[in-house]
């Protein structure tokens, strides 16, 4: 079996997995969130999201480990994971009611160039002076996309940026995961504390819904959303956080073309010039990450 040490020198790998995650599964599973808080309520799309997630995980991988998969050997840091993925996806889903999704993909973007600020004082990875500045013009681009006080502009998309900091924490308490836990307890408890809440309050807030075509996007909720969070831990296994972060920005791709074609949403010209400040500053980034050392 691979130990952590020997996992991570195969970057390429960890590289692969943010990008199948970020271009396809994550845009795909925004879709269908934003999709379905048209008729459907949050505690609703939460709870589908997360017990699906959570069954599916265990009947992937609860015939391999057994009951080993729901032990951890840092449970306060695995619940602390799992409190920032519901805190994330809470005011993600509520942000993107308002937000279209070009819009929200881009201000997300600044999520691994949080990744990046914090992988230094967390995890102890070098950051350069350099990409010091490239994540302070990281920032710039997600102001002139949300334009504080601009009349063109949701106040929910300020939401958005907070998801990616509560986010990009996640991220970082994954990457220390990964070196205590197996990948694949990890992924239970991605979702235990939004399945344990939502469970509680989904009573109260539960509408059947009205045809196949929802009921197949509910559980593509959990699906998705399960695939992707793997992807993600298995891409932090392979390589340091700050080198797969700035993948992430594939999701502009997949988010452009989905929102295009299933909500007739086309990012204006200031979306477009923030997002690619945003990105040209992670692609400086990950460029520069053995190059800059002052």
């Amino acid at each position: 079996m691979e130990s952590a040490a020997q996992r991570r020198q195969i970057p390429m790998r960890g590289i692969l997995y943010m990008l199948i995650t970020a271009v396809i599964l994550f845009p795909a599973l925004n879709a269908s969130v934003k999709y379905l808080s048209q008729d459907y309520s949050l505690v609703q799309i939460i709870w589908m999201r997360s017990v699906v997630h959570f069954l599916w995980m265990v009947v992937l991988f609860m015939p391999i480990l057994g009951i080993k998969l729901f032990i951890t050997t840092r449970p306060k840091l695995q619940i602390a994971r799992s409190f920032l993925q519901l805190t994330a996806l809470t005011t993600f889903v509520v942000g993107l009611m308002y937000t279209p999704m070009t819009t929200a993909a881009s201000i997300y973007f600044c999520g691994p160039l949080i990744v990046v600020a914090l992988a230094a004082p967390l995890l102890g990875e070098r950051v350069g002076f350099k990409r010091w500045i490239a994540v302070f013009i990281g920032f710039i681009g997600a102001l002139i996309i949300i334009r504080p006080g601009g009349d063109g502009m949701h106040w929910a998309s300020t939401l958005i940026l907070v998801s990616a900091a509560l986010y990009a924490l996640y991220q970082i308490l994954t990457r220390i995961a990964a070196d205590h836990d197996d990948f694949r307890v990890s992924s239970i408890y991605t979702v235990f504390l939004a399945l344990i809440i939502s469970s509680i309050a989904v009573p109260f807030f539960w509408v059947t819904p009205v045809n196949v075509v929802d009921w197949a996007i509910f559980i593509g909720l959990g699906i998705l959303g399960g695939l992707g969070h793997l992807f993600v831990i298995k891409a932090y296994e392979h390589a340091e956080a700050s080198l797969v972060g700035p993948f992430d920005y594939g999701q502009l791709i997949g988010a452009t073309i989905l929102g295009f074609f299933i909500f007739s949403e086309f990012p204006d010209i200031w979306t477009w010039i923030g997002a690619g400040i945003i990105v040209l500053s992670g692609i400086y980034v990950a460029r520069y990450k053995q190059r800059d050392s002052i």
